[in-house]
Protein backbone atom coordinates (compact mmCIF):
# COMPACT_ATOMS: atom_id res chain seq x y z
CA UNK A 1 0.00 0.00 0.00
CA UNK A 2 1.55 3.25 -0.73
CA UNK A 3 2.28 6.27 1.61
CA UNK A 4 0.49 9.53 1.68
CA UNK A 5 3.34 11.93 1.12
CA UNK A 6 3.37 13.71 4.12
CA UNK A 7 4.18 9.76 6.12
CA UNK A 8 7.25 9.74 3.91
CA UNK A 9 10.40 10.11 5.77
CA UNK A 10 13.83 11.60 4.75
CA UNK A 11 15.40 8.20 4.70
CA UNK A 12 12.94 6.63 3.13
CA UNK A 13 13.18 9.49 0.32
CA UNK A 14 16.90 9.02 -0.14
CA UNK A 15 16.60 5.34 -0.69
CA UNK A 16 13.79 6.90 -3.71
CA UNK A 17 16.58 8.84 -5.05
CA UNK A 18 18.86 6.36 -4.74
CA UNK A 19 16.82 4.00 -6.91
CA UNK A 20 15.55 7.10 -9.18
CA UNK A 21 19.01 7.86 -10.09
CA UNK A 22 19.45 4.03 -10.86
CA UNK A 23 17.12 3.73 -13.52
CA UNK A 24 18.03 6.57 -15.56
CA UNK A 25 21.11 5.51 -17.71
CA UNK A 26 22.21 9.01 -18.02
CA UNK A 27 23.09 8.12 -21.99
CA UNK A 28 24.73 10.96 -23.76
CA UNK A 29 22.30 12.03 -26.16
CA UNK A 30 23.16 12.20 -30.13
CA UNK A 31 21.51 11.85 -33.47
CA UNK A 32 19.89 7.96 -34.22
CA UNK A 33 18.14 6.72 -37.00
CA UNK A 34 14.40 6.78 -35.31
CA UNK A 35 12.83 7.62 -32.22
CA UNK A 36 10.44 5.41 -29.93
CA UNK A 37 8.61 7.21 -27.54
CA UNK A 38 6.91 4.61 -24.99
CA UNK A 39 3.29 4.91 -24.10
CA UNK A 40 2.82 5.48 -20.48
CA UNK A 41 0.64 7.75 -18.45
CA UNK A 42 2.99 10.39 -18.97
CA UNK A 43 2.24 13.55 -21.07
CA UNK A 44 5.88 14.10 -20.96
CA UNK A 45 7.43 11.46 -22.99
CA UNK A 46 5.53 13.10 -25.75
CA UNK A 47 6.74 16.29 -24.75
CA UNK A 48 10.61 15.18 -24.07
CA UNK A 49 10.18 13.54 -27.81
CA UNK A 50 9.41 16.66 -29.58
CA UNK A 51 11.96 18.58 -27.72
CA UNK A 52 14.17 16.28 -29.27
CA UNK A 53 12.81 16.03 -33.05
CA UNK A 54 13.13 19.69 -33.10
CA UNK A 55 16.74 19.07 -31.71
CA UNK A 56 17.38 17.50 -34.89
CA UNK A 57 18.03 13.75 -33.15
CA UNK A 58 16.50 12.15 -35.27
CA UNK A 59 14.00 12.17 -38.85
CA UNK A 60 11.18 9.50 -37.82
CA UNK A 61 9.31 8.96 -34.58
CA UNK A 62 7.15 6.23 -33.78
CA UNK A 63 4.64 6.68 -30.74
CA UNK A 64 3.60 3.44 -29.61
CA UNK A 65 0.79 2.35 -26.44
CA UNK A 66 -2.42 1.12 -26.45
CA UNK A 67 -4.28 1.34 -22.83
CA UNK A 68 -3.63 0.09 -19.76
CA UNK A 69 -5.95 0.51 -16.19
CA UNK A 70 -4.22 3.14 -15.27
CA UNK A 71 -4.27 5.45 -18.89
CA UNK A 72 -7.89 4.14 -19.73
CA UNK A 73 -9.44 7.09 -18.18
CA UNK A 74 -6.35 10.19 -19.28
CA UNK A 75 -6.04 8.55 -22.94
CA UNK A 76 -9.12 7.10 -23.37
CA UNK A 77 -8.35 6.91 -27.92
CA UNK A 78 -5.11 5.34 -26.45
CA UNK A 79 -1.31 6.62 -25.27
CA UNK A 80 -0.11 6.54 -28.59
CA UNK A 81 -2.82 8.50 -30.80
CA UNK A 82 -2.65 11.08 -27.51
CA UNK A 83 0.94 11.49 -27.47
CA UNK A 84 0.95 11.65 -31.45
CA UNK A 85 -1.42 14.36 -31.47
CA UNK A 86 0.71 16.46 -28.63
CA UNK A 87 3.44 16.21 -30.60
CA UNK A 88 1.92 17.61 -33.49
CA UNK A 89 0.29 20.68 -31.56
CA UNK A 90 4.36 20.81 -30.46
CA UNK A 91 5.34 21.60 -33.39
CA UNK A 92 6.42 17.51 -35.05
CA UNK A 93 5.13 17.38 -38.29
CA UNK A 94 2.25 13.79 -38.85
CA UNK A 95 5.03 13.31 -42.02
CA UNK A 96 7.88 12.49 -38.91
CA UNK A 97 5.42 10.27 -37.23
CA UNK A 98 4.31 6.51 -37.20
CA UNK A 99 1.44 5.06 -34.95
CA UNK A 100 1.71 1.90 -33.15
CA UNK A 101 -1.73 2.10 -31.07
CA UNK A 102 -1.81 -1.71 -29.99
CA UNK A 103 0.56 -2.45 -27.58
CA UNK A 104 -0.11 -3.34 -23.63
CA UNK A 105 3.82 -3.48 -22.40
CA UNK A 106 7.39 -2.61 -23.16
CA UNK A 107 7.99 -6.07 -24.98
CA UNK A 108 5.08 -5.30 -27.47
CA UNK A 109 6.14 -1.73 -27.23
CA UNK A 110 9.38 -2.88 -28.94
CA UNK A 111 8.49 -5.72 -30.91
CA UNK A 112 5.24 -3.61 -32.85
CA UNK A 113 7.64 -0.54 -33.18
CA UNK A 114 10.01 -2.49 -34.99
CA UNK A 115 7.61 -3.84 -36.93
CA UNK A 116 5.61 -0.76 -38.25
CA UNK A 117 8.95 0.63 -38.74
CA UNK A 118 9.59 -2.93 -41.00
CA UNK A 119 6.33 -2.19 -43.27
CA UNK A 120 7.40 1.22 -43.80
CA UNK A 121 10.84 0.50 -45.27
CA UNK A 122 12.68 1.48 -42.16
CA UNK A 123 15.69 -0.71 -40.72
CA UNK A 124 17.60 1.21 -38.28
CA UNK A 125 21.03 0.79 -36.68
CA UNK A 126 20.36 3.02 -33.76
CA UNK A 127 17.19 3.73 -32.12
CA UNK A 128 16.61 6.67 -29.34
CA UNK A 129 13.86 5.36 -26.62
CA UNK A 130 11.92 8.32 -25.15
CA UNK A 131 10.19 6.69 -22.29
CA UNK A 132 9.95 8.27 -18.34
CA UNK A 133 12.62 8.51 -16.60
CA UNK A 134 12.15 5.99 -14.07
CA UNK A 135 11.57 3.46 -17.15
CA UNK A 136 15.02 3.95 -18.66
CA UNK A 137 16.93 0.87 -17.50
CA UNK A 138 14.14 -1.38 -17.97
CA UNK A 139 13.29 0.00 -21.28
CA UNK A 140 16.72 -0.45 -22.03
CA UNK A 141 16.87 -3.82 -20.90
CA UNK A 142 13.86 -4.76 -23.07
CA UNK A 143 15.11 -3.46 -26.01
CA UNK A 144 18.56 -5.42 -25.85
CA UNK A 145 16.80 -8.54 -25.54
CA UNK A 146 14.01 -8.20 -28.62
CA UNK A 147 16.31 -6.17 -30.59
CA UNK A 148 20.02 -6.67 -30.23
CA UNK A 149 21.41 -5.99 -33.56
CA UNK A 150 19.97 -2.17 -32.84
CA UNK A 151 22.35 0.37 -30.71
CA UNK A 152 19.94 1.92 -28.38
CA UNK A 153 20.29 5.22 -26.61
CA UNK A 154 17.65 6.55 -23.60
CA UNK A 155 16.29 9.29 -23.48
CA UNK A 156 13.92 10.98 -20.72
CA UNK A 157 12.48 14.45 -19.24
CA UNK A 158 15.75 15.73 -17.10
CA UNK A 159 13.96 15.67 -13.79
CA UNK A 160 14.83 15.47 -10.58
CA UNK A 161 12.88 13.18 -7.83
CA UNK A 162 11.21 15.87 -6.14
CA UNK A 163 10.21 17.81 -9.57
CA UNK A 164 8.68 14.51 -10.73
CA UNK A 165 6.71 13.68 -7.86
CA UNK A 166 5.04 17.18 -7.84
CA UNK A 167 4.31 17.01 -11.43
CA UNK A 168 2.30 13.98 -10.67
CA UNK A 169 0.69 14.84 -7.54
CA UNK A 170 1.97 11.62 -5.52
CA UNK A 171 4.86 10.91 -3.78
CA UNK A 172 3.89 7.63 -2.77
CA UNK A 173 2.83 6.75 -6.33
CA UNK A 174 5.68 7.60 -7.74
CA UNK A 175 8.03 5.59 -5.03
CA UNK A 176 5.66 2.63 -5.52
CA UNK A 177 6.19 2.77 -9.39
CA UNK A 178 10.03 3.04 -9.05
CA UNK A 179 10.00 0.64 -6.37
CA UNK A 180 7.85 -1.73 -8.76
CA UNK A 181 10.28 -1.14 -12.42
CA UNK A 182 13.51 -2.15 -10.23
CA UNK A 183 11.27 -5.39 -9.26
CA UNK A 184 11.18 -5.63 -13.07
CA UNK A 185 14.97 -5.10 -13.87
CA UNK A 186 15.61 -7.41 -11.52
CA UNK A 187 12.93 -10.74 -12.46
CA UNK A 188 12.33 -9.91 -16.37
CA UNK A 189 15.65 -11.14 -17.35
CA UNK A 190 14.84 -14.95 -15.44
CA UNK A 191 11.53 -14.71 -17.40
CA UNK A 192 13.55 -14.16 -20.90
CA UNK A 193 11.62 -10.54 -21.39
CA UNK A 194 14.93 -8.49 -20.72
CA UNK A 195 18.65 -8.47 -20.60
CA UNK A 196 20.86 -9.18 -16.84
CA UNK A 197 21.62 -6.14 -15.52
CA UNK A 198 23.71 -5.61 -12.46
CA UNK A 199 22.08 -4.08 -9.83
CA UNK A 200 24.84 -2.35 -6.99
CA UNK A 201 23.77 -3.95 -3.44
CA UNK A 202 23.33 -0.31 -1.57
CA UNK A 203 20.52 0.07 -4.86
CA UNK A 204 19.16 -3.61 -3.93
CA UNK A 205 19.49 -2.76 -0.20
CA UNK A 206 17.63 0.48 -0.44
CA UNK A 207 14.81 -1.50 -2.80
CA UNK A 208 14.20 -3.85 0.33
CA UNK A 209 13.72 -1.84 3.00
CA UNK A 210 11.34 0.26 0.56
CA UNK A 211 9.40 -2.70 0.02
CA UNK A 212 8.98 -3.21 3.91
CA UNK A 213 7.80 -0.27 4.44
CA UNK A 214 5.00 -0.42 2.57
CA UNK A 215 5.88 0.90 -1.13
CA UNK A 216 4.86 -2.15 -2.76
CA UNK A 217 1.65 -1.06 -4.80
CA UNK A 218 3.40 -1.66 -8.46
CA UNK A 219 4.74 -4.81 -7.87
CA UNK A 220 4.41 -8.23 -9.35
CA UNK A 221 3.12 -11.29 -7.72
CA UNK A 222 4.66 -14.72 -7.93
Amino acid sequence: MAKDQHTITRDQWRQAELLWDFHRMHHRLRPCDVAIGLGSHDLGVAIRSAELYHAGLFPTLVFTGGNSPSTTAVFPRGEAVHFREHALGLGVPDSAILLEPEASNTGQNIALSRQILADAGIVPATVLLVCMPYMERRSFATARKLWPEVEVTCASQPLELDDYAAGIGDAGLVIDMIVGDLQRVMEYPGRGFAIEQEVPRRVRAAYESLVASGFDGHLIRA
